[in-house]
């Protein structure tokens, strides 16, 4: 099966969608992007404060101040 993406003028839609449906042509609706959802996923991410982070910070310079053993 071949997937086609085209362009009908509003007017004509309904009688082009019916034809190719008596072809036996799947049409598929589009995806309506809902804002909302995105709106509610931002809501929910987390925010991290400055004291948060320093333990981040303190980690890393803890790490390069070790010192590799000599043999």
């Amino acid at each position: 099966m071949e997937r086609l993406t085209i362009s009908i003028p509003a007017a004509k839609s309904s009688l082009v969608k019916q034809i190719l449906k008596e072809f036996g042509v799947v049409i598929q609706p589009e995806k309506q992007t809902d804002i909302s959802e995105f709106r509610k996923k931002l809501a929910n991410v987390s925010v991290w404060s400055d004291d948060d982070v320093k333990v981040f910070e303190e980690g890393k310079r803890a790490f390069e101040n070790l010192k590799p053993q000599q043999w």
